[in-house]
């Protein structure tokens, strides 16, 4: 098979790591016969640089034309980039909001898995580090508190902040939907996370996502308070597979979620629409300090194009290869330097992309 890749680099660390990403997909079409082109596109700060803007319309009608997007990392050093003396909508990070408006991608779904060889960075105590966890943390990316109504203005005398939160059930059963496909690839379990013992818009969430549970059967389907669910992740996130909740509360939970991973480097991303197109990303930022000095750790973004062979172009079995190389790797004790402890060896971003290539 052949498949189309739109290929957005970005700013800082972004082409050294999406350059170890596209190495090992390579890998992977020599072996198992699929090829992938890559179309090479500027968003972010680089597209600001060439063209004045963060995100041009060439840029979406090139993503549109492609079977997926992978994505490097997008911004640079708020305090001294020039980037950022340009009013917010022309930032590096507007072209990221308006990329993900243009292509309607509303899931967000985040990974969070404890390798056993770096169960020393987990925070958490040794009793629960060594149960490992492996949970998929999927967030409502387009709707909810960040995109409704919202004023500051004084009201009787006094200067008032309004924000609205707002869903209607054909965005809750949307992600629902993609949910439970998620979690029938999976272990199949699925836990929504809500206030819906004081939100409206919460207990519309659970009202809609009970009705698509009836469609699935076959997947153990429960519902936890927010609150309750960060106590949750500290205290025993081996219980969970799916994490299914809406932007705010997603946008929180997983974060809280990567820190128990013990490095952001390691965690990947995917941004997916109503079909099967979606954008693949690392969850970490440009790292601009260490920009060029090879020294990045690519895996994010490798794991990031494993999370596209499978939920784009349901090659389970290729993003499975990907996914052991990485395994191999670091059980052989090949480390970048972010999660490298006292002692061990580190290695370059270029050859850790080798290094998982020729596992595959």
């Amino acid at each position: 098979m052949k498949y189309r890749i739109a290929s957005i680099k970005g700013d800082g660390i972004g082409p050294e790591i999406v350059t170890q990403a596209q190495k090992v997909l390579n890998a992977v079409g020599v072996k198992y016969g699929h090829e992938f082109e890559f179309v090479e596109l500027l968003m972010g700060g680089c597209s600001i640089d060439k063209y004045g803007i963060p995100l041009t319309d060439e840029t979406i009608d090139e993503a549109r034309k492609s079977d997926a997007v992978l994505m490097g990392s997008i911004g640079g050093d708020t305090n001294t980039s020039p980037w950022y003396k340009l009013e917010p909508g022309k930032r590096p990070e507007a072209g990221l909001l308006g990329i993900r408006k243009a292509l309607n991608l509303f899931a967000n779904l985040r990974p969070a898995y404890l390798y056993p060889e770096l169960k020393e960075a987990c925070p958490l105590k040794e009793e629960v580090a060594s149960k490992g966890f492996d949970m998929m943390m999927m967030r409502e990316l387009t709707g909810g508190l960040y995109f409704g109504e919202r004023y500051t203005k004084e009201i009787n005398g006094v200067l008032t902040a309004v924000d609205t939160l707002s869903y209607n059930e054909d965005e809750i059963r949307r992600i629902a939907v993609k949910g439970f496909d998620i979690a029938m690839k999976r272990r199949k379990k699925l836990t929504l996370i809500d206030k819906a013992n004081v939100l409206d818009s919460s207990r519309l969430w659970r009202k809609v996502t009970e009705e698509v549970a009836a469609d699935y059967p076959e997947v153990e389907y429960g519902v936890m308070l927010v609150d309750n669910c960060a106590m949750q992740l500290v205290k025993d996130p081996a219980q969970f597979d799916v994490v299914l909740t809406e932007n705010m509360f997603g946008d929180i939970l997983s974060d809280e979620a990567s820190m128990i991973t013990g490095s952001i480097g390691m965690l990947p991303s995917a941004s997916l629409n109503e079909t099967r197109f979606g954008l693949y990303e690392p969850s970490g930022g440009s790292a601009p300090d260490i920009a060029g000095k090879n020294i990045a750790n690519p895996i994010a973004t490798i794991l990031s194009a494993a999370m596209m062979l499978r939920y784009s172009f349901d090659l389970d079995k290729e993003a499975d290869a990907i996914e052991d190389a990485v395994k191999k790797v670091l059980k052989e004790g090949f480390r970048t330097g972010d999660i490298a402890l006292e002692g061990q060896n580190s290695v370059k971003c270029d050859e850790m992309g080798d290094l998982i290539a020729e596992r595959i």
